[in-house]
């Protein structure tokens, strides 16, 4: 790999949505620790948007806190009088609690404080959900619509599937709309699919290793709308002989005969600079030939038509009052996806936690290299939900360990001293940065290989 092979517009993309993404995110999260401590009286002595060992790239203090931006984009933190965190403050810890400390206010208060970044996660993905909904509606593919049926890329033919397959239920569940097909296959292991391949009902048993292989592939999706391959539009296409117009079908290419218009996207670009031949079908009656040159980037001037010009698809609008409980609903569903992929981290041998895992470097590229609102919420409304789960796990050093301590008091009356909440979140932050420094490894490595 070279820094000339890198795509530095994508990079720019990604880099600008992920800080914009996780900024919102780290911003409500630690707004809801800061507002609840005002609230019950604590004095909130710092308040930072990213981490700043050494030094920071902005801070001013306005009344008794401090605002900054740190210079480490991991996360952030509110700094609150009198309690353990990241800070590892022990002098502090040392002197007589004080009215304002955060160690000095009921139990009940300090759980409530804990849990409010958390909460407030939850609801913006919710919220974030809702208004996705609300603006774009949501569009989705039925099975029943599928005119050609699938296109199988080598990924999804290496399974034992085939362009012009229809897959009708995976694991003898009917199968409605064809995005939830990968979703379907992912989320199982030797998944059984019922397919209709020429007319007939046939059964293709995902192989041992397929899903691992597509996790390590990185591809969203291995299984498309299958097209015709029909000219729709004509852009800067340089013929040497002939031409080609709206509607022409394409019949071969340099005389191989294809099908599908992705067998054409696939296979035009390994002519770059070169001329090529293709085959015509022109109102359905003339057959010709025409010569055209392949530009340097593999495109030669032209488009098909898209799946929404042959396919027809089931489109829902939501009114503002319909958006919110499907917005929750459609929140939840990704919270219970998320839970069961981790679960199968655990149980699956197709799931293997050095495949799955990733750090800012992953998480940057799921943004797809360009500004696109609509991902970006999306995948903002999603970053949130996780974040909402993963610090509400019983971790040291994570609001979740910090709550079930405070819930283990209540529980017995009985407050864990200073001294074991000091070695809890030494514990928990080491935890921590041991598994960021390991999934930052992996991504070093995914990117060399």
């Amino acid at each position: 790999m070279t820094l000339l092979a890198i795509d530095w517009s994508a990079f720019a993309a990604n880099l600008g949505q992920f800080i914009l993404a996780f900024s919102i995110l780290i911003v409500l999260h630690e707004l809801g620790h800061f507002l609840t401590a005002k609230w019950f009286g604590c004095r909130v002595e710092k308040f930072y948007l990213f981490f700043n060992p050494w030094f920071s790239l902005w801070k001013k203090k306005i009344g008794e806190t401090e605002y900054g931006i740190g210079w480490i984009p991991l996360g952030g933190y509110v700094k609150i009088s009198g309690m353990i965190d990241e800070s590892m403050d022990k002098e502090a810890m040392k002197l007589p609690p004080q009215p304002y400390e955060f160690r000095a206010k009921p139990a009940w208060q300090r759980l409530i404080i804990m849990l409010a970044g958390v909460i407030i996660n939850f609801v913006l993905a919710l919220v974030i959900f809702a208004m996705i909904l609300f603006v774009w509606g949501e569009e989705k593919i039925p099975v029943a619509n599928l005119k050609y049926g699938i296109y199988a890329d080598s990924l999804a033919t290496s399974a034992g599937l085939r362009s012009g397959d229809l897959v009708t239920a995976i694991n003898g569940k009917t199968l409605v709309y064809q995005d939830d097909l990968p979703k379907g296959i992912f989320m199982s292991e030797n998944a059984k699919l019922t397919v209709k391949r020429d007319g007939k009902d046939t059964t293709v048993i995902i192989p041992d290793g397929f899903v691992s292989k597509l996790t390590k592939s990185k591809q969203k999706r291995f299984v498309y709308p299958a097209l015709l391959p029909i000219v729709d539009t004509v852009t800067d296409a340089k013929f040497v002989e002939g031409d080609f117009k709206k509607g022409d079908k394409f019949l071969a290419l340099n005389g191989t005969p294809y099908t599908y218009a992705q067998d054409y996207q696939i296979a035009i670009p390994r002519f770059s600079g070169k001329d090529v031949t293709l085959t015509l079908l022109r109102n359905n009656t003339d057959t010709l030939n025409t010569i055209v040159k392949v530009k340097d980037d593999g495109a030669i001037g032209f488009g098909f038509n898209t799946v929404f010009d042959v396919i027809e698809t089931e489109k829902k609008e939501y009114s503002f009052f319909q958006s919110i409980p499907a917005g929750a609903r459609f929140g939840m569903e990704k919270l219970g996806e998320y839970i069961e992929g981790i679960r199968l981290l655990f149980v699956s041998k197709e799931h293997k936690v050095n495949e799955n895992l990733g750090s800012v470097i992953s998480i940057g590229k799921t943004f797809g290299g360009e500004w696109d609102w609509h991902r970006f919420w999306t995948m903002t409304a999603l970053f949130s939900i996780i974040l909402a789960f993963m610090n509400i796990l019983p971790i040291p050093a994570l609001d979740g360990g910090h709550a079930l301590f405070t819930l283990i008091e209540m529980i017995t009356g009985r407050k864990p001293s200073d001294k074991f909440m000091e070695y809890a979140q030494l514990v928990g932050m080491v935890l921590l940065l041991g598994l960021m420094a390991y999934a930052i490894g992996l991504d070093i490595f995914r990117l060399f290989r």
